[in-house]
């Protein structure tokens, strides 16, 4: 390929959209042009990269024998609705496109594929002598982000590789999975990226184990917490640890103490010199379902711990209602949501500030009724008032934190305004906690499995994610198979994601320097780039011709400069676009010398012209392998 064919505009200075380096240098380089809010278009530089990606891709997991399909991107909305998740990523989440056809029916756009390959897999898989089977796809998928960002980091219509196995045991399902894991680590392996493994949260796909691949970059949106012996790494949504030991407080008879605006765990201990590890905090919050019910839930932790929002999420959905359908949302009670919801609350009469953790439910003003589904259709404010009032459910559902339940002793919210109590005992609130973790883990906090060993944070960049789906999907949408015993049961699930469109941004965050990027050289979009200093000058002309067409003839990737611009606006060029390596034919082309010149450091050197093809193809193949980045 040529430049001068190459469609390749750069730019000079960063764009103002882009916030983080990888977004910057592929805008800037020409691989990407934004063409609407998390929608990007892949031009001829980037595609070649996903090319090389997906090629990758496809090797590792064939070599599995996983087989690739393709799937349709429109999917029925009663497929979801069967899998009970329509309600969540639509009007929970809203990550979900959606639209109705000309025959009124609702569909979606695909943001994964759980439903529609359980939908096949229930009409084609019969027989334990059919399993397991393991299939693959690359395609592009649409999510609704609330805030597009950071390029194709976080964008709205993005590539993913997304697979789904399917078993007749639990064992086998472990032994794909087991399979993939190690299979995605030769993938990240090759493509040169330096990747760590870690205990994730399933969200909203769900399953009973799974694991993201984190690329380490200072930019990454999640915070990987690990231990220093290599032995457990966990996202934050998922990781567990040991808090530092409380400050006892001394045992006390409970007292009720004045604390006029002293609303924060900071103002208590400020203006009563209490330590914040002494303090039950309580948060007043509200779950809102699936059936339109609204469950307002009590928390209790620790008052120097952090709540985790996922094991808080994860927790209350655990303990909902099957009428309630699933968890779309956990928000706090505040006067915008009481007012939004009509809810029949005064919210002057709830001692925000003072709360305890034996809050009476009686505090929330509701009565114990039927659903909204339940609910008689009637007319005027009154109607939508009784509406409202039969949505929120009438009793608090209480969650403490192992952090708040193990204090002996401790001080909390008297649940009158301006009032507190020291000396507290859950046994003389009259509660017996219903232990839940809920505290966020944190950087410098002791490990479970050794607690010699402390937590390190680190930034990451979720590039790959593997579950054990178990049976969720299965017996929700009727696929079963027939037994080595005659008998029919639901099949075993897995499920296997790599963004590709988002592990080649990641890339360049991980490779990239002042002058640009510096791609892998199994990714790069060409593996090498020949550029003629002066294209007026006949020896040079003739000598960079003549290499490009051998490096092209010896099977390797490569690229021509043949702009009639300065050498300097060149050279420039080539850092920007990262490609590995750079031939240089300039002045020594009368005496057949070039220089090469290695991208990563950059690295310069002279050799003969007759040496190059061999010694390059080396360093190239070496490359490829993922052995030289």
């Amino acid at each position: 390929m040529r430049v001068s064919r190459l469609m390749l505009v750069t730019l000079r200075d960063d764009p103002a959209e882009a916030e983080i380096p990888s977004h910057k240098l592929l805008l800037r380089a020409g691989y990407i042009r934004r063409v609407a809010s998390g929608i990007y278009a892949y031009l001829p530089l980037l595609f070649r990269v996903l090319q090389k990606i997906s090629a990758i891709v496809r090797e590792e997991l064939n070599a599995t024998g996983a087989l690739e399909t393709l799937l349709p991107q429109l999917q029925p909305a009663d497929l979801w609705e069967r899998s009970g998740r329509w309600s969540g990523y639509t009007a929970g989440e809203g990550i979900m496109f959606h639209l109705r056809d000309r025959q009124g029916r609702e569909l979606g756009l695909g943001p994964t594929h759980e439903e529609v390959v359980t939908a096949l897999a229930a009409d084609l898989l019969r027989s334990y002598r059919q399993l397991p089977v393991n299939l693959y796809q690359i395609q592009t998928k649409f999510r609704d982000e609330i805030r597009p960002r950071f390029g194709l980091m976080r964008g709205r219509e993005f590539i993913m590789k997304d697979g789904y196995s399917f078993h007749a045991n639990e064992a086998s399902l472990q032994d794909s999975y087991g399979e993939m894991d190690r299979a995605y680590r030769r993938i990240f392996s090759r493509c040169g990226l330096r990747t760590v493994a870690v205990e994730a949260d399933s969200g909203a796909i769900g399953g009973s184990a799974s694991q993201e691949f984190m690329v380490t970059a200072e930019a990454g949106e999640d915070l990987i917490l690990s231990s220093g012996d290599g032995l457990y790494a966990a996202n934050q949504e998922r990781a567990v640890s040991l808090a530092a030991a409380a400050l006892p407080l001394a045992a006390q008879p409970c007292r009720e103490l004045d604390t006029p605006g002293q609303t924060s765990i900071e103002d208590l201990c400020a203006a009563h010199g209490f330590d914040p590890s002494q303090i039950v905090k309580v948060l007043l919050l509200v779950a809102r379902c699936a059936d339109g019910s609204l469950l307002p839930v009590l928390v209790s932790l620790r008052g120097d711990q952090l709540l985790n929002a996922v094991k808080l999420a994860n927790g209350v959905s655990a303990r909902l209602a099957p009428e309630q359908g699933t968890l779309l949302s956990i928000e706090p009670l505040t006067a915008d949501l009481v007012r939004s919801e009509r809810l029949p609350l005064d919210l002057s009469a709830i001692p925000f500030g003072s709360l305890g953790p034996d809050l009476s439910d009686g505090t929330l003003v509701a009565t114990a009724a039927p659903t909204p589904t339940q609910v008689l259709a009637g007319s005027g404010n009154a109607a939508l008032a009784t509406a409202a009032q039969l949505r929120l459910v009438p009793k608090l559902l209480r969650l403490t934190d192992p952090t708040a339940a193990e204090l002996e002793t401790f001080v909390c919210g008297g649940n009158n305004p301006d009032k507190h109590r020291v000396g507290a005992t859950w046994a003389g609130l009259g509660l017996a906690p219903e232990l839940v973790d809920l505290r966020a883990a944190q950087s410098g906090d002791r490990c479970l499995h050794d607690p010699e060993q402390t937590l390190t944070a680190a930034r990451g960049i979720e590039v790959g994610h593997i579950f054990q789906l178990g049976r969720k999907y299965s017996e929700a949408l009727g696929a079963r198979f027939t037994n080595e015993s005659g008998a029919e049961e639901a099949l075993w699930m897995g499920c296997y994601g790599i963004g590709v469109s988002r592990l080649a941004q990641a890339a360049v965050e991980q490779n990239h320097d002042s002058n640009g990027i510096c791609w892998p050289v199994a990714i790069a979009p060409f593996e090498v780039i020949v550029v003629i200093a002066n294209l007026q000058e006949p020896a040079q002309h003739l000598l960079g011709e003549e290499l490009y067409t051998s490096l092209l003839a010896a099977g390797l990737d490569a690229l021509l400069d043949d702009r009639d611009e300065r050498a300097g606006v060149k050279f420039k060029d080539a850092d920007l676009l990262g490609i590995p390596w750079r031939v240089v034919v300039g002045r020594g082309a009368k005496e057949g010398q070039v220089e090469l010149v290695q991208r990563q450091g950059s690295v310069k050197r002279e050799l003969a012209a007759a040496e190059l093809i061999a010694e390059l193809s080396a360093l190239i193949k070496a490359g490829r392998s993922g052995l030289l980045a």
